[in-house]
């Protein structure tokens, strides 16, 4: 850590050049002595970064932000204030500190947390930071949590890792392939703590997750504008009865759709009707969820068809998780290159074609809030539904 960074003349630069192209001034000549371009250049684009994703530490002045990638990797405001909120007791140990988001939000809640993080530059980054940020309830601990916990008699009310996945896994991976190898050491954990909380990448597949763990009590699926970003595991002492899967949507307004695993295996198939007065299209994470036929009976709704996640209603549902649609009426798909200047958002559902594909074959332009929605019904088969947007994620 380059303390010479944090000098009055040095944070004045990096403030001044925040819209500055951050190559070109990695390839500058430096105006500090003690400070290189490339360290400017970082700086600057770290900070970039942080500006919606981060605003408690891109307002903070004397924040020294870490390699870009740190930034890129830890959690969002938003999705750490969320975590904060499945804690337990006074104390907990993060096992995987990084930049420190999570372990901050943690520490607005609970009296006492520890910060662990193998890279001491990264945990002297951290320290500091929650020292600007006047938090003064963490310890931070440049050392391997798993050690640390294996040659200590300490425990805490709660554990929190977030295992990352080694660069040569591909798409599908379990959490046994990852580092720290929570699997390995799950017995560890659940002797040194009350509640264990998991992170993990949205592609880890719920069966499998489950497979691998034991005592899992809850498992939130968490997106943000329709991109799901993480699912947490919730591990207890005790094993549970039931798992309980919790789909939230954080936007301006968060929702959450709750159900427990087996409840869609028993639940009504739903029937397919004809188009009615709105569209329902669930977000990422009730998808993830995999409840389809929980979606329709929970709100009212019909699907369109059995294979396609699109739902039809008279009614408007404002806690839908999900957009909404005003559906204006339907085109026929071999009309549509008779359209002259055709515009509308493409959405592809189940449909021959891909959206993009289908935007340069009937060169589609875009508009703010036409859509038109490619699909098929099981009575009306490929159709084209235009429609437009009256409730976004």
């Amino acid at each position: 850590m380059n303390k010479n960074i944090l000098a009055p003349a040095v944070q004045e630069y990096i403030n001044n050049h925040l819209n500055g192209d951050v190559f070109t001034i990695a390839m500058a000549k430096s105006p500090f002595p003690e400070v290189s371009s490339k360290e400017l250049a970082n700086q600057i684009a770290a900070k970039q970064k942080s500006v919606k994703k981060l605003p408690t530490w891109y307002q903070q002045e004397l924040i020294y932000y870490p390699a870009l990638l740190s930034i890129e990797q830890c959690s969002s405001e938003s999705t750490a204030a969320y975590k904060s909120g499945l804690t337990i007791g006074e104390s907990l140990i993060d096992l995987t500190g990084g930049f420190g988001v999570d372990s901050l939000f943690f520490a607005r809640k609970l009296k006492s947390v520890t910060h662990c993080e193998l890279y001491p530059e990264l945990s002297e980054i951290a320290s500091h930071n929650a020292q600007v940020l006047k938090q003064a309830n963490m310890t931070f601990l440049a050392l391997d949590g798993i050690a640390y916990l294996q040659e200590n008699k300490i425990t805490f009310d709660n554990i929190y890792v977030d295992p990352a996945r080694r660069s040569s896994i591909g798409k599908v991976f379990m959490l046994k392939d990852c580092t720290p190898n929570v699997v390995e050491h799950l017995d560890l954990l659940m002797s040194k703590s009350k509640r264990i909380i998991i992170k993990t990448a949205p592609l880890l597949d719920l069966s499998a997750g489950l497979k691998e763990l034991k005592n899992v009590s809850e498992i939130h699926i968490v997106s943000v504008k329709n991109e799901c970003k993480e699912l947490l595991w919730l591990v207890e002492n005790e094993p549970s009865e039931q798992v309980k899967i919790v789909c939230t949507t954080l936007n301006e307004q968060e929702k959450s759709f709750i159900f427990f695993k087996g409840e869609e295996d028993t639940a009504a198939e739903i029937p397919e009707m004809d188009l009615q007065e709105y569209l329902y299209e669930p977000d990422t994470a009730l998808l993830k969820g995999g409840a389809f036929n929980l979606i329709a009976s929970r709100y009212g709704l019909q699907k369109l068809h059995s294979q396609t996640q699109l739902y039809t209603s008279s009614k408007v549902i404002s806690d839908f998780p999900g957009r909404r649609f005003k559906i204006n009426g339907l085109l026929a798909p071999a009309d549509l290159k008779k359209e002259k200047d055709l515009r509308g958002n493409v959405i592809a559902r189940n449909y021959r074609d891909k959206a993009e594909q289908l935007v340069k074959k009937y060169k589609i332009k875009p508009d703010q809030h036409r859509f038109l929605i490619f699909t098929q019904s099981k009575k009306q088969g490929y159709l084209v539904i235009d429609a437009h947007i009256e409730e976004h994620y």
